[in-house]
């Protein structure tokens, strides 16, 4: 890495790679202090999205020193479990639960993270830093049902807690139903 452009990993807090550590609350307010010469101020000169959305690469200048660098900001999303318990999101765990769905289906590991990606930019496009594993599973569920029917219905069988084989019955109404408007 460059040393005249150190990155700032900024999540529930951001930490500087020169090991200061600022709140969410000071990026906001634009109190990243220049790691150069540790002016309480900087002024952002340019933003853009990285990591497929899930962070923001903002250039920074500091108006004592002049020297310039960046920071990468990324929120922490949550997942809230059905026990209470919370855990970071892990797309990789959501490809894993579309590669059991769609096992033997004609449906490529590309699709399943391109479908990964959009359940996670579906999330996070809700605003929310703690999403219940109800919302992820229903972010999951549509996309699956436009992508294979069958894997589809897997998914939604362990996902819903199907418990009779009516249960079967009334999903693949609703996907009869879906296929014919």
């Amino acid at each position: 890495m460059d040393v005249s452009s150190p990155i700032l990993q900024l999540a529930k807090t951001s930490v500087c790679t020169y090991g200061e550590t600022y709140s969410l609350a000071a990026v906001k307010e634009g109190d990243v202090h220049c790691p150069f010469c540790h002016h309480e101020d900087s002024r952002v000169i340019d933003s853009r999205t990285a990591d497929d959305g899930a962070s923001i690469r903002r250039r920074r200048e500091c108006p004592s020193c002049g020297r310039r660098f960046t920071t990468l900001e990324t929120t922490m999303l949550l997942i809230k479990k059905r026990s209470g318990a919370t855990e970071p999101f892990r797309r990789s765990k959501v490809i894993a639960g579309l590669a059991k769905a769609t096992q033997g289906r004609p449906v490529s590991e590309d699709q399943l993270a391109l479908m990964a990606q959009g359940v996670e930019e579906t999330l996070r496009a809700s605003g929310k830093a703690i999403i219940n594993s109800e919302e992820v599973g229903k972010a999951i569920l549509e996309p699956l049902k436009e992508l294979d029917e069958v894997a589809y219905l897997r998914f939604a069988s362990v996902y819903s807690e199907f418990n009779s084989l009516e249960d079967f019955e009334d999903a693949i109404a609703s996907l009869k139903n879906h296929s014919h408007s």
